[in-house]
């Protein structure tokens, strides 16, 4: 069984603070030690195509671009992360590329768009699954192996922390992992469970601010 890793090499964060058994870096179980859960942050992971870049739509699915000149990045998502950044939240994207194992897609393409991506928006992470349904790989979404690597090295709260994308994927991942799903209107929900749905990101993002500053919220917007 295959293990999905970061896009690219990142440097390793080495949480400092207070761990579960009440010691800090010295704790000879610090390798297994996790932080305590006032000490672990809030995560917002998006899914990158259709969310965060363009997408084609060729036989009513979206096609993934493949190439750098294919690549755009939607215009008004800086500022909107830009929003969630200043509240403190950790920003991923994660993403199924599963071209990388079929053949047709290029791992320095790839990098070449997630370098773009990193140097547009104020993201912490870029989070890839390279591989084929056929791998079996755990970490290839709707499984919530992303969310669980990510979680381990940001120190994250999935309780916490929100999924956003248009997609059933996600949704499912997000609930396995039991983060909080906020939904983009769009044809590929299908009957996905989710908690939120909204017609647009900044709406998306309106809500993830209006829970995250503890306003208190029991009715779903459809």
């Amino acid at each position: 069984m295959r293990r999905c890793h970061p896009v690219a090499p990142q440097k390793t964060l080495l949480y400092t603070g207070p761990n579960r058994c009440g010691a800090r870096r010295n704790c000879a179980r610090r390798g297994l030690c996790l932080p305590t859960v006032q000490h672990m942050r809030a995560g917002v992971f998006f899914e990158r195509d259709g969310i965060l870049n363009e997408v084609q739509i060729e036989h009513q699915h979206p096609v993934t671009p493949l190439t750098l000149s294919q690549f755009r990045i939607k215009e008004n998502v800086r500022p909107l992360l830009q929003k969630l950044k200043q509240a403190g939240f950790v920003l991923i994207a994660t993403t199924n590329q599963p071209g990388i194992a079929r053949g047709y897609q290029s791992r320095r393409e790839l990098d070449q768009m997630h370098a773009l991506l990193r140097r547009v928006l104020p993201l912490d992470d870029i989070m890839v699954c390279p591989h084929d349904e056929l791998d079996d790989c755990p970490c290839r979404k709707p499984r919530p192996g992303l969310l669980l690597e990510a979680a381990f090295k940001w120190h994250l709260d999935l309780e916490r922390s929100f999924v956003v994308s248009d997609k059933w994927q996600d949704a499912e991942a997000a609930r396995l992992a039991g983060c909080t799903s906020v939904l983009v209107r769009s044809p590929w929900i299908k009957g996905a469970h989710h908690d939120f749905l909204f017609s647009d990101l900044d709406s998306v993002v309106a809500k993830i601010l209006q829970i995250h500053g503890g306003a208190r919220v029991t009715v779903k917007k459809h």
